[in-house]
């Protein structure tokens, strides 16, 4: 009997055909969720093991193997069931199959798990197969998986089912391999160049090192209100000065009650990393070491296919200065311009609508993204920020409107952002007093001044440089994915009643 056919007889609901099957099965074998089930290798290991078996050959090997039914055909005489690992044949026949193990195919679903043991051979047509001897019910499914030739076409719930995408996507199931590996690649890359992993908190009292608005809670114990970092910058550069070590870094989730669009979601990762005595050339030099080991980790090559561009990720990578960036696509020498006044004046002589109480640095910074961002494709170092947006950056030797920042960008997006860090306590005193009065002209009330940073630069932190990656960003890049959500497991979504 078919599956088709069992499942007509039963009810014309696939779920409840699934539960009467359960049921069936309650009463012919008892537990149908077993606790205890060892296999004695996975699919591939078996593939890797019977490599060079040839075909029509029937070795007396018998092995245990586990895994979800994906196909089923001639009745269940031929299945092919998957673990993480990759997928194996199973044969079930009179000659090979006893009769207990063959009564159990009509009530096999495709979406179940399984446990088989039987002999390993190779078919005429070359496909590794194992004859069952013993067939054991792990898991049985109690709802219909998604077509298997189409998968979850739904984007939306895709992101919202991600057990149903990566069990029909061998895409969507690599790319999550992936970035397990670029993850891990993090970690192997910087305890290499000598880095000390560190955690720092989540939940914190004063909100700061970088700008944006954050997530609010309480503690309902202390009786205070509390927020979701949105950087950890502030609390790494205490490490430094500690003298805990001369380089650390943190894989961190950082919190943004911000938009949502295919490069941001409101739960991300970075890496931030310092490095006590290096400036920010020597970062740039870090992250075109980075950017190499990552790509040839997941690729073998530094030349990565993005969409229909192929990236380089070969250092050492372009660099250019913001003013000249703009200068060269603008034709307005911003060096050239000495007040906010004829800043704001060149801007819109230009054709840019600027905000009116905007600075040199602001209006710089603006025809920069509006101009220039969209044309830097192949990995490349933006230069010399301008100060009015860099709180914590060191200022470049004679140019004091500018600091000596880089954001790395690739694929028009940045993705990573360095400074050579501000490391005067009076000086990042008077600017953190500032950024937070702007802040609070813009509404933000909750801002408030990190004395407890203040009072550990205050100690002495050594110079240094900083640098953040944005991990999400940097795994599409080289996986090859148009959204952040689809290398984040489970993105923020709305309510499915929205």
């Amino acid at each position: 009997m078919t599956e088709q056919k069992t499942e007509t007889a039963l009810s014309s609901d696939a779920t409840e055909v699934r539960r009467q099957k359960l049921a069936m099965l309650r009463d012919k074998i008892g537990d149908v969720y077993p606790a205890h089930f060892h296999r004695t290798m996975t699919n591939a290991e078996l593939a890797e093991k019977y490599e060079g078996l040839e075909a029509d050959v029937e070795t007396q090997d018998v092995v245990t193997v586990a895994g979800r039914v994906y196909s089923s055909r001639n009745s269940g005489m031929f299945m092919d069931i998957r673990d993480a690992s990759g997928k194996v044949q199973i044969f079930s026949h009179k000659d090979t199959t006893p009769e207990a193990a063959r009564d159990m195919l009509s009530m096999i679903d495709i979406g179940d798990i399984i446990g088989v043991t039987g002999v390993v051979r190779r078919t005429k047509r070359g496909e590794l197969t194992i004859n069952a001897q013993e067939i054991t019910m792990l898991t049985k499914s109690l709802l219909p998986m998604p077509e298997k030739w189409h998968g979850v076409s739904d984007i939306e719930l895709r992101y919202r089912k991600r057990h149903l995408d990566i069990m029909t996507n061998d895409e969507s199931k690599l790319r999550f391999q992936q970035r397990s590996k670029i993850v891990s690649g993090f970690r192997r890359f910087l305890e290499s160049e000598g880095f000390l992993e560190v955690e720092t908190p989540m939940l914190q009292t004063v909100y700061g090192g970088a700008t944006a608005d954050p997530f609010k809670t309480f503690h309902n114990t202390l009786k205070m209100d509390m927020y979701l970092r949105i950087a950890p910058e502030l609390f790494l550069k205490r490490t430094l000065v500690s003298g805990l070590s001369d380089k650390v870094f943190e894989i961190n989730r950082n919190f943004r009650n911000e938009g949502v669009s295919t490069r941001h979601n409101p739960e991300f990762t970075m890496m931030e990393c310092y490095w006590a005595y290096a400036d920010y050339e020597d970062m740039m030099a870090l992250v075109e070491r980075l950017f190499e080991y990552l790509a040839n980790s997941i690729h073998g090559t530094t030349d990565v296919t993005f969409g229909d561009k192929v990236l380089s990720f070969k250092g050492p990578f372009k660099r250019v200065p913001m003013p000249d960036a703009v200068k060269e696509a603008t034709g307005i020498d911003f060096l050239a311009i000495k007040t906010d006044e004829e800043a704001r004046a060149a801007a819109k002589a230009a054709g840019f609508e600027v905000e009116k109480d905007w600075t040199w640095g602001e209006c710089l910074a603006f025809i920069f993204e509006e101009k220039v961002e969209g044309t830097l494709i192949q990995p490349s170092h933006v230069t010399h920020f301008p100060k009015d947006i860099s709180p914590f950056a060191k200022e470049v030797p004679g140019e004091p409107r500018l600091v000596e920042r880089f954001e790395t960008y690739c694929n028009a997006w940045e993705v990573g952002n360095a400074f050579s860090e501000l490391n005067d306590p009076e000086e990042q005193r008077r600017r953190m007093e500032e950024q937070l009065e702007q802040a609070h002209a813009r509404g933000e009330k909750d801002k408030q001044l990190d004395d407890e940073f203040l009072d550990a630069i205050d100690q002495g932190m050594p110079p240094a440089g900083g640098l953040g990656i944005g991990v999400d960003r940097l795994i599409m890049l080289l996986t090859n994915a148009p959204s952040i959500r689809d290398v984040i497991l489970f993105p923020a979504r709305r309510n499915k009643a929205d």
